[in-house]
């Protein structure tokens, strides 16, 4: 008989309801209590483990060597027989989901049965026997009924990560009404702009009473966006969606200033200026909220080909699908992208071996390079890519598991694979994040650059090498002085290619009462030409002390080893950036980047002087502000480059900003000398700044990305969506410096040819980069060997669903031209 000492059993305590218990799946790897092995969840710190028996990594074991933790529950999840299991309380009265939120699931105790095994590890570490616990007190089962009946870490990140809020803004609790304008009910029942006619999706003014159509929805009906062009023209903020007003006083109310949902606290009194009852109103539309909540359950790509069969599934090492978490999908389709390269498949390979057996943070789930191994396992080994198997619940969706039978429920998705849940991944690299630490729909480029950045740093506080250096390059800046013609030549390292798409229209027509719009194909090779050429600018000459018309040119100083491409499709629509599907021709294998690379100072040309203000200066900070944000505690370097990177903005905003900040690695870095040589750069329009301000950036970003395009809001604009971590804090041509006049060595390489093939590609559907449904395309070929490609073919992950691509609706050749994000690898010979 095996018990556990009384000393060892005292110290042993059920979870604080603050603890997070990992009782679902292994900290380290993708196995789950699902699996035969079932989880060791350790009774002193609920870290859990893959058990040492049955599983191929026993990570549990691993973790007793490095804790000395003795005590392990072992937990094994059963799915019931369908006779066993209560009946789903979800019926037909069922009020509908008006939030977004996670919709609520039939209890885990009705759907499955819990194998529970209390173990110890008995002797020392290293020959420690694993041991089955026969004396179980009634402390012990206590500790164990608490560890069943936490709340999981999966579930504490969703819980956490789904409730969206509605809050008021200034803008509707000080809405201004001129004067009272009673409606009649027939100027009610179209959009009041000539022409338009539309019925539904109508938004109606709280200022002035004006009735506009919205804009497109995803799957939410049509719109010419009248609604939006009003607000523009009169600068009216405020409406309220016709159709969605009920007597309680809810009612999908839109804010333009703010580009978003917002509540209006005195909606009844601000509707009764028009001769509008709320008491009376009924709904009859769905709110915008209940459309992405709709779309967030019902979304799918057609897995169809050409000939209406169903596409190829695929399984297998690199085939592991990602099981989508709600909103993840653009996270999912940047790591199989991420997970598609060779270094990155080395470098975390490698360290799931060597890394998670000697790793000293206490919790595995916390430990960022374990988290990123763990992936690369999940991804990569093939052990998760298995069949789904549907479970009871799916009679939720609309199987109705026991009245039609066993197979009714597989038919439709028994091809494809279960998928692996990120969900500690995303909890841990989302953590304080603004967007990422949400389950709202995001910006799959703004999460690739979001993670390089995440893994720059995790790298360096380990002091380990890491393998975003394969995406870094140079490009050469060219500036030329119209009157005196001397020339100054500046580089700067970049990872990150951003492509603006021009928007031509070719063709406007209606389709089932929706305005469609066909814009002309465009080739990536006259992008990066646009890209390359000369634009002019206002600057202040050195030489010729005065201000003169410029032109500035860039061109590629070196070439990366993986081009990442992030292709700007979209365009201001009242200054609001909107997606358009404007066709980008990308040539698949062949494109040659040596006709875009810079030659440097040429023979003849005259180098410019040094500007006056280059030689270091102070930066002038407000003693107020700085007063306030030390007063707090923040040391002074740290208060001084936050008032810095939000533009001198006051107190509050620079607070914000450091809170978001705190763990930057050069957060108490010296601010760099070089910024007040920004003199010498065009300057730029108070008014230019605000607009920019206007769509949600800061002066500092506004003034940075000004500086950077020549004065041109829209490639401004285009400019920051491509730099979302660049806060503006080291100015244009400060972050310009010349890095091979220092003799700093550049990333890349300035060989040529360069040639790439492309090797993956993030494709969207939707009308905003943060709606709609993100998909990954991955070539699985090698792109040189010795000179021959070899041989692949195109992979498509849609989530937990991995099919092949080479053919049918979502072959790559076919959504090649409307992908978002593109990885480009160099092809050597």
């Amino acid at each position: 008989m095996v018990a556990i000492p009384a000393e060892l059993l005292s110290g042993l305590a059920p979870p604080r309801p603050s603890q997070t218990v990992y009782r679902e799946e292994c900290t380290q790897c993708f196995d789950t209590h699902d699996l035969p092995a079932g989880i060791d969840v350790c009774l002193t710190c609920f870290n859990g483990a893959c058990s040492p028996l049955g599983s191929v990594n026993g990570h549990g074991r691993a973790h007793f060597d490095k804790s000395g933790h003795r005590v392990v529950v072992n937990i094994q999840r059963c799915k019931k027989p369908a006779s066993e299991r209560r009946r789903s309380k979800r019926d037909s009265n069922e009020p509908p989901v008006k939030k977004l939120a996670i919709r609520e699931e039939e209890p885990e105790e009705d759907k499955f049965d819990f194998l529970t095994e209390v173990r110890m590890y008995q002797g020392e570490r290293a020959s420690a026997e694993y041991l089955v616990v026969d004396e179980v007190d009634d402390k012990l089962n206590g500790i164990v009924a608490a560890v069943l009946s936490s709340m999981s870490s999966a579930q504490k990140s969703e819980v956490k990560a789904w409730e969206e809020e509605i809050v008021p803004c200034q803008h509707t609790r000080d809405l201004v009404q001129p004067k009272s304008k009673k409606l009649e009910p027939s100027g009610l029942a179209s959009c009041a702009v000539e022409g338009c006619g539309l019925t539904s999706n109508l938004w109606l003014c709280l200022v002035c009473g004006a009735l506009g159509c919205g804009r497109q929805q995803f799957g939410g009906g049509g719109g010419n966006g009248h609604a939006l062009k009003h607000t523009s023209e009169t600068g009216h903020a405020v409406a309220v969606k016709q159709g969605t007003i009920e007597p309680d006083g809810s009612a999908d109310v839109y804010c333009y200033a703010c580009d978003d949902a917002r509540v209006d606290p005195d909606i009844a009194k601000h509707l009764s200026t028009f001769g509008i009852e709320v008491a009376s109103q009924k709904k009859t539309e769905k709110s915008m909220t209940e459309l992405q909540v709709e779309q967030n359950l019902t979304f799918d790509f057609a897995m169809t080909g050409a000939d209406g069969k169903d596409l190829e599934p695929l399984a297998g090492p690199g085939l592991t699908g990602l099981k989508n978490l709600g909103n993840s999908c653009y996270m999912a389709s940047s790591l199989q992208s991420l997970f598609s390269l060779p270094a990155f498949q080395d470098r975390y390979l490698t360290s799931f071996v060597v890394h998670t057996a000697s790793c000293t943070n206490p919790s595995p789930a916390t430990c960022f390079e374990c988290q990123m191994s763990k992936v690369a396992d999940g991804l990569l080994s093939g052990r998760y890519a298995i069949p789904h198997v549907a479970e009871p619940s799916d009679a939720l969706a609309g199987n109705d598991v026991e009245s039609s039978g066993p197979s009714a429920a597989n038919d439709e998705r028994a091809q494809f694979q279960e998928g692996i849940k990120p969900s500690m991944f995303k909890a841990l690299v989302g953590k304080d994040h603004a967007e990422f630490s949400t389950m709202r729909q995001q910006d799959a480029g703004e999460f690739v650059a979001h993670l390089l950045e995440y893994i720059r740093r995790a790298a360096k506080q380990l002091g380990t090498d890491e393998p975003t250096g394969i995406f870094g390059f140079a490009v050469e800046e060219r500036l030329e002085c119209q009157e005196c013609h001397g020339v100054r030549y500046k580089t700067q390292t970049q990872e990150l290619l951003p492509i603006p798409v021009p928007v031509t229209t070719r063709t406007t027509y209606k389709q089932d009462d929706k305005r469609q719009v066909e814009y002309e194909p465009v080739e990536l090779t006259s992008c990066l030409g646009d890209f390359t050429s000369p634009v002019e600018i206002e600057y202040s000459c050195p030489q010729c002390d005065k201000k003169v018309s410029a032109v500035k040119s860039t061109r590629f100083a070196t070439f990366p080893d993986v081009l990442l491409v992030n292709a700007a499709r979209f365009q201001l629509d009242g200054w609001v950036p909107r997606k358009v599907d404007v066709p980008l021709i990308v040539p698949a294998t062949g494109l040659d980047m040596s006709p875009y690379v810079g030659k440097g100072l040429q023979e003849g040309e005259k180098e410019l002087p040094q500007d006056k203000a280059d030689a270091p200066a102070e930066f002038q900070f407000d003693a107020e502000a700085m007063t306030q944000l030390t007063g707090m505690g923040f040391p002074e370097i740290r208060a001084k480059r936050a008032l810095l990177a939000t533009g001198h903005n006051g107190a509050e905003v620079a607070m914000n900003w450091l809170f978001e900040h705190m763990e930057d690695a050069d957060i108490d870095d010296p601010l760099p000398a070089a910024a007040p040589a920004a003199s010498s750069g065009p300057d730029i329009p108070a008014d230019q700044i605000a607009m920019v301000c206007d769509m949600g950036f800061t002066p500092a970003q506004a003034r940075k990305a000004l500086g950077e395009t020549g004065g041109s809001i829209e490639r401004a604009v285009e400019w920051l969506f491509s730099h979302p971590d660049d806060d503006g804090s080291a100015p244009a041509a400060a972050s310009s410096a010349t890095a091979g006049s220092s003799g700093t060595t550049l990333p890349g390489s300035k060989d040529v040819p360069a040639k790439y093939r492309l090797k993956a590609f993030i494709s969207h559907k939707g009308p905003s980069v943060h709606s709609g449904h993100y998909v990954a395309h991955v070539w699985t070929g090698q792109a040189s060997v010795g000179g021959v490609e070899g041989k692949g073919g195109w992979v498509l992950f849609n989530d937990e669903k991995v099919v092949r691509a080479d053919e049918g609706e979502q072959a790559a050749d076919k959504l090649m031209p409307l992908a978002y994000v593109y990885l480009f690898e160099r092809v050597r010979d």
